[in-house]
């Protein structure tokens, strides 16, 4: 049987998982790292970490599968997007710490190019809107902010990369300076369109061409592992950002399919097919992970603070020792006594794009419990999940008939149901929640002949639990309308 080794690089953690050719799961591996908060709004990571963690786990991994180099017949990564790394292209040092995709210390430098009428020039090209959660800003401020970076930039002496393209150099010992499309597709530097970098927003965010990656399909053999580093060489095959790489795992392969991924925030996709669906209502447009000739789009919504409201609970508050402790707690009670909880703790992403959003608590009273507290840190996943995919459907013209679910919240059957209560649709949870590795490794799979195409892949996929709407709709609207009135409040809370 063949084997894939998925690297599946979180915002939290780092994961490796082994996959069999069937699509289960032959080991894993995963390993938490620093958050680094310099400054309110501010949040980086150590790139050495992230690569010692990644390296570590992906070691572990197949030596508790009992595998070696040999028997793994490609690597897949999976990655956190828009997170913005630069290093020195000699040494490989990294110039500075990895700015993460939930910093906003770039939300004046967004503003300022929106009242200088940029909003458009961005969107047309790159189906993005203007904000820090992207990486182009990032960039320019570390260029901005380091004496004698940009000189050193514009020699060609540094290099630029999303997480993906950091591990790629890392694996291939600095001879891969690569990233796939649906990753340079979050840069707010690429367009879509024509796939390639676009010289007009380069020019705009004065960032130097010289450091940017080689823009690759998301499934081919671009290089292989330095032989050190697993004792052997193994090729390196697939790359894709987590949420398309997910999309691709949950076999969302054709347009009209959806899923939404619970993890550190909360994303929902919406395959469109070869058309780029320009949004009206707050979502994203943006390239799928590409097997094969031809661009594939989606509509995306992503929520900045999903399953990270729940580590706020447990490290922040101590409401709890384990995150999945959550669940016993929140179901201790029937319903969030009126309490609602707005996670704007990395300001709101789709479809409100509030970089100066703050986290609100409303509807306290001398009955309020921490279970009411956690329930109602559950419940604000589910009502950001339901704007965005009530954004989506105003887009695309059509109604959902169906969610697929991923990540490691929805193992919650709490929230699942609640999810479902909420959008009015079933919610469909696979066997397997793995969905953003799997996405990984059919990819790296694909191109390496261990899945012939995507219909077999498709045949993969499985249900695990459904979980039917019983709320009526008039009791659901009434609970969102009680999380819009929270929400406003939360706007612009920290606008200067």
């Amino acid at each position: 049987m063949k084997h894939i080794l998925a690297l599946d690089q979180g915002t939290t953690s780092s994961r490796a998982i082994v996959f069999a050719e069937d699509g289960s799961v032959r080991a894993q591996a995963q390993q938490e790292f620093r958050q680094i908060f310099p400054h309110p709004g501010w949040v980086e990571h150590d790139p050495e970490e992230i690569w010692a963690t990644q390296l570590g786990v992906a070691r572990r991994a197949l030596a508790m599968a009992g595998l070696k180099a040999a028997d793994i017949a490609a690597i897949g990564i999976a990655n956190q997007r828009e997170t913005t790394l630069l290093w020195e292209r000699k040494s490989g040092q990294p110039v500075h710490n990895a700015i993460v995709w939930q910093d906003r210390r770039t939300a004046d430098a967004c503003a300022s190019l929106k009242r200088r009428g940029k909003t458009e020039t961005v969107r047309s090209s790159t189906g993005l809107v203007l904000d820090p959660y992207f990486s182009a800003t990032k960039l320019a401020w570390l260029l901005d902010s380091i004496p004698g970076l940009r000189l050193h930039a514009e020699r060609g002496e540094l290099a630029f990369g999303t997480v993906d393209s950091w591990l790629a150099w890392k694996l291939s010992g600095g001879a891969l300076h690569i990233t796939d499309v649906s990753n340079a597709s979050r840069t707010m530097l690429f367009d879509i369109h024509a796939g390639d970098w676009d010289a007009r927003l380069l020019a705009l965010f004065r960032i130097p061409r010289e450091l940017l990656p080689r823009v690759v399909p998301s499934s081919r053999v671009y290089g292989e592992t330095a032989k050190k580093l697993f004792g052997a060489p193994i090729p390196i095959a697939g790359i894709g950002g987590d949420q398309q790489a997910a999309l691709f795992g949950q076999a969302c392969h054709s347009a009209g399919m959806a899923k939404n991924t619970y993890g550190t925030g909360c994303f929902m996709l919406l395959h469109t097919g070869a058309k780029a669906m320009p949004s009206k209502h707050g979502l994203l447009t943006t390239r799928c992970a590409q097997h094969g000739a031809k661009a594939q789009y989606a509509l995306e919504g992503g929520v900045f603070i999903g399953g990270a409201v729940v580590q706020w609970l447990r490290d922040g508050l101590g409401f709890i020792r384990a995150s999945h402790e959550v669940e016993a707690l929140a179901a201790s009670v029937e319903d969030s006594g009126g309490v609602y909880l707005v996670p704007a703790f990395a300001g709101l992403g789709a479809p409100h794009w509030d970089a100066y959003a703050r986290g609100t608590m409303l509807g306290l009273t001398r009955g309020t419990t921490r279970a009411h507290i956690a329930r109602a840190a559950l419940e604000a996943i589910a009502y950001q999940s339901a704007e965005v995919l009530h954004s989506m459907q105003k887009d695309a013209g059509i109604r959902l008939k169906e969610l697929r679910v991923d990540g490691g919240a929805a193992a919650n059957d709490t929230l699942m149901q609640f999810q479902a209560d909420i959008l009015g649709v079933p919610v469909l949870r696979p066997k397997g929640l793995e969905t953003t590795a799997l996405g990984a490794a059919y990819l790296a799979g694909l191109a390496t002949g261990v899945w012939k195409d995507s219909a077999a892949i498709g045949r993969q996929w499985a249900v695990g639990r459904r979980f039917e709407p019983n709320m009526s709709r008039s009791e659901a609207q009434a609970r969102l309308a009680g999380w819009t009135r929270a929400l406003q409040r939360s706007k612009s809370w920290a606008e200067r």
